[in-house]
């Protein structure tokens, strides 16, 4: 980087600056913790040498929880190790059958998704939104910016399941709501995902909701559905229509390119008997409001009853415990 042609090419300059960075990741906190763990050591050996100096002992009691904490966390980083958990990610929300109900279901989890990322300060570019007819969300999709985006997201594949009585029913039953939940890494544009024009459908509409930068004024958002795999992405948020689709086909590859790995993962896993099955059949989550209030990972038993600090963004016990089942 300290060379003087740098930045001659500011692409090839941007993925080493990345590469930089995730590599500080890691050894940063590394090299810290290696750091407060000589200190305490030194005084573990000096309250060896006086036992009675309850200093020491009080100031190793205060030093010990921070040093476990930490050592925690870097052992999370740790499980970070799969090839493409340091990339960026692309994260779709689709709301099941049930209409209003599971659209407002899909907002919800669009909201707690957009908080965690706020919270752990990645950056959320939002591609695309469909608003439901009377509530909510149809779909949703959208980039996510920063280290480790994808390793720490892939938690979140699969159906998650909502049971709680009815905002939307004057009766106050009780209901279940489904909403899919997809990610996928952004791959390098040295990967070679071939597509072949035929395969695709390609539609364009006028941009509307978050994201659009042309609302209602021209048709510049676009929608590519890819018949063999029935991937469906839209972008509304570029300026113009060509850059839409550029980027709703950087969302395909992708997703395709995800579906392979599966593919070629549950060749791997095969023999070692059935493993459960990430499609839209199979449910990760359940979030019940009533008759009671619990949150349960159906994978890692992780479970709270603070609902409503999940659904406020709080998912760190959900995506540590995935992280170290997969270990």
């Amino acid at each position: 980087m300290s060379a003087m042609s740098f930045w001659d090419n500011k692409e090839t300059a941007q993925k080493t600056v990345q590469q930089l960075s995730r590599c500080k990741t890691i050894l940063d906190p590394f090299l810290k913790l290696e750091s407060r763990i000589d200190d305490f050591s030194v005084i573990l050996e000096l309250i060896a040498e006086d036992e009675d100096d309850t200093a020491l002992f009080k100031e190793a009691d205060d030093a010990l929880p921070g040093l476990l904490k930490s050592l925690d966390q870097l052992e999370l980083i740790s499980f970070l190790d799969e090839k493409y958990d340091s990339n960026n990610c692309f994260l779709s929300l689709q709301a099941g059958a049930g209409g209003t109900e599971s659209q407002d279901w899909c907002d919800m989890l669009f909201r707690m998704y957009t908080r965690w990322l706020e919270q752990r300060g990645f950056q959320a570019q939002i591609l695309d939104i469909q608003e439901g007819e009377g509530a909510g969300l149809k779909s949703a999709s959208i980039h996510v910016i920063g280290d480790n985006a994808y390793g720490y997201m892939k938690s979140e594949h699969g159906v998650h399941r909502l049971v709680r009585i009815s905002p939307f029913d004057s009766n106050k039953r009780r209901h279940t709501s489904f909403a899919a939940v997809e990610l996928a890494p952004e791959i390098s544009d040295d990967i070679e995902i071939e597509i072949d024009e035929k395969d695709l459908e390609i539609s364009t509409f006028r941009a509307s909701g978050a994201g659009g930068q042309h609302v209602n004024t021209t048709d510049s958002a676009v929608r590519i559905k890819h018949k063999p795999t029935g991937f469906v992405v839209s972008c509304q948020n570029e300026r113009s229509q060509h850059q839409n689709k550029h980027t709703a086909m950087k969302v395909l590859k992708s997703k395709i390119f995800e579906l392979e790995q599966q593919k070629i993962n549950d060749e791997k896993e095969a023999a070692s008997g059935p493993k459960e099955d990430n499609a839209w059949g199979s449910q990760i989550r359940s979030y019940v409001l009533h008759p009671y209030q619990m949150v349960k990972d159906l994978r890692t038993q992780a479970e709270t009853s603070n609902t409503s600090d999940v659904l406020d963004g709080d998912l760190d016990m959900f995506i540590e415990a995935y992280l170290k089942m997969k270990h």
